[in-house]
Formats: C-alpha cells, structure tokens, sequence
C-alpha cells in the first residue's frame, strides 16, 4: 500500500445520491462498502463529511440568519452524517469510533489526539465531526486539521468529479483535467481545490491532497494502492 493513514473527505451533498434533500442510504452503503475495502487491506482510516445536504451555515446567513448560530447548525448536521455513516460501517461489521469537536457525550468522543491516534492503530475507522467546532471555518479546513493532528500521508478529497479542471467541467465542456498539479499552481490560476484557509494549512505542513470521484467503485483502493486516479496536489 502506497499510504498507511489517509484522512478521507467527503462532501455531505454526496450523500444525497439522486435525491435533492438528506440521506440516500444506497449511496451511504455503497462508500461503506468502498471504505471497508481500504480497512481490510490494513490502511488506517480517518473520516470528515460535510453537512450541506441537511444545512449550510453560509447559506443560512445569506437568509438573514446570524453566521455563527448558522455555522454551529451547520456542524449538528456534519454529526447527523456522522452518525449515518458510522451506522452504516458498523453494519457491514467495521469497526468505528464517532469523535465530535463539540462535546456530545451520549453519542460521541471528544475529539482526543492521542486517542484518535491510538483507534487508528488499533485498526478502528476513526471519524471527525462538527468541524473544527469553531465558526467560520468549513469541513474542509476541519479535514485539513485533523489530518494535520493525526499525521495522516494525505487527504482524499471525494467529489462528483475526477479530479480538478481548468474550468468546472459541468459547465464547461473545454474544461481539461490536471493529472499533478503543484500548490504554487493552484494558488496562482485560481483553482478550486478546498477554501483557502485549509488549503493553506496543507501547504503548509506539506500534506498532499488527492481529488477523486468517490461515486466509482474501486478508486478508492486504486489510491491508496499507489495508482494514478483523479488530480494530485503536491510539491
């Protein structure tokens, strides 16, 4: 195996499969199943998924909402996702342990460092929820700090998409794919990769990021077997 530790992200609106609100558990199994795969083969797991398909703090804000009862609205959702996702695992008979940012003790850990560590060693699928716990900041810097804290080979961003274009390439139809792409780049043309702020956090503490579609079967274990799949962002 290529990579050891990976932190997956996943973006919560992937969650909602064909429907246009909340969960689609077919979709939840299927990156189970995915997850399981990688588990099996021994690579140790950490997990952040976004919460868009339930709530968006930003959004909530656009409608008048204050940002910050929106953002911690916004992290309860990540939970929901969380908890989905553990389910799921559990199911499918992966071991699991759900560590919140925002203390939850009746159904999850406080997020521990050294716990998280020590699950991961132990061979449990680890996942983060409620961000950072903070304001102001998305899932995507949260994934970034976790995989920071727990000194993850590289995050693997899931999307809709394979990889990172010149341009989004469900609008438009020139757009190419970059197959390597260095941070200096991506800061130079303007690509979008993660926000800024978790970008610059994996820049960094030269941590490198895949984007991949996780909607495939098996590019998820072609990843972390050292294939090429999606858009790799390094040095």
């Amino acid at each position: 195996m290529k990579y050891k530790r990976i932190l997956l992200k996943l973006s919560g609106e992937a969650l909602m499969g064909d429907k246009q609100f909340g969960i689609d558990n077919n979709r939840l199994l299927a990156y189970a199943e995915e997850i399981k795969k990688v588990w099996e083969a021994g690579v140790q797991v950490a997990i952040v998924i976004g919460g868009g398909n339930i709530f968006r703090g930003v959004q909530a804000e656009q409608g008048g909402m204050e940002r910050t009862q929106g953002d911690y609205m916004g992290m309860l959702a990540t939970m929901i996702n969380s908890m989905a996702l553990q389910s799921a695992l559990e199911t499918i008979g992966v071991h699991t342990r759900l560590q919140s940012a925002i203390e939850m003790k009746t159904i999850a850990e406080p997020f521990i460092k050294r716990r998280a560590v020590r699950h991961l060693e132990k061979g449990r699928v680890v996942i983060f929820g409620a961000g950072t716990g903070n304001p102001f900041f998305t899932t995507d810097t949260a994934a970034s700090l976790r995989a920071i804290e727990v000194e993850a080979d590289v995050i693997l961003k899931g999307t809709r998409v394979d990889g990172i274009y010149t341009a989004d390439p469900e609008k438009d139809p020139t757009a190419t794919k970059y197959e390597r792409v260095s941070f200096e780049e991506v800061f130079q043309k303007n690509l979008n990769v993660m926000d800024m702020t978790a970008f610059t956090l994996c820049n960094e503490n030269k941590l490198p990021i895949i984007v991949f579609d996780m909607n495939k079967g098996g590019n998820l274990m072609r990843l972390v077997e050292g294939e090429k799949v999606g858009t790799l962002v390094d040095f």
